[in-house]
Formats: C-alpha cells, sequence, structure tokens
C-alpha cells in the first residue's frame, strides 16, 4: 500500500506548524477583497486539504471574515498560515509549506478584482466564487 505524502511547514517564527498527511483536494488563487488585505498582496494562493488529514502545533489565534470560517495565525509572528472552514477542509497557504514549488494552482477566484497586470491564462477563472467559469 502507497503511503499518502506528507507536506509539513508553519509561521515565519516557527511557534505554529501543520502537517498534511495527504494530496491537496485543489489548489488555487483568490483575488477577493478579503484575501488582498489579509495578505497584504495581490492574491492569496492556497493549497486545500481535507480537515482530517491535517494536524496543527503550537498556539494560534484567529479572526472571522464570513460565517463558518476562522482565519488562523499565529499569536507571536502574525503569519496567516491557515484557514478552516464548516465544510470541514483547511486551506493552506502555498507561502507557508517548508517547500517551495510543491503545488501548481489550476483556477483562481474572484478574478473581477485580479491586477490586470497578472497573467494567468492558463487558470480555470471563476468572476467570483467558484462556480461559472468565464475562461
Amino acid at each position: 500500500m502507497d503511503e499518502a505524502r506528507t507536506f509539513r511547514g508553519g509561521c515565519a517564527c516557527g511557534q505554529l506548524t501543520f502537517e498534511a498527511r495527504s494530496e491537496p483536494k485543489r489548489v488555487g488563487l483568490c483575488h477577493c477583497m478579503t484575501c488582498r488585505k489579509e495578505s497584504g498582496s495581490a492574491f492569496n494562493a492556497f493549497a486545500i486539504f481535507a480537515a482530517d488529514r491535517v494536524t496543527i502545533g503550537g498556539e494560534m489565534k484567529t479572526w472571522s471574515a464570513v460565517p463558518g470560517g476562522e482565519r488562523c495565525f499565529c499569536p507571536i509572528c502574525g503569519s496567516q498560515v491557515f484557514y478552516r472552514d464548516a465544510a470541514d477542509e483547511i486551506e493552506i497557504k502555498l507561502g507557508a509549506f517548508d517547500e517551495p514549488n510543491l503545488f501548481t494552482p489550476t483556477y483562481e477566484a474572484w478574478t473581477i478584482r485580479r491586477e490586470h497586470w497578472l497573467r494567468t491564462a492558463d487558470l480555470i477563472a471563476y468572476p467570483e466564487n467558484r462556480g461559472e467559469r468565464t475562461s
């Protein structure tokens, strides 16, 4: 039997850690205003895992932008590490993994807010949340 690959990472100071024991369910980008504001970047890049396949270590603080979800960050260094939702999924920021180049996004959400200089022609595009495609 093949064992699932394990992916590790955490915050900038190393206090808040995670271990994901499977391949992600999906990998994407989000250009919504919440992702832009909380990341301080033009978009958020993430990999989504089943919550029961992720172990979290260390202390974290949370805040909610929408009901049913919480954005989780390190109370020491402030790193935004992941997002948990009521659908039993954890969205882990690609920059929080210990290794670069693990995953490649296949779609992007909220493209109506995408920066005009960002070229992502090879991704499935959703004008708002995942749903109806525009390209």
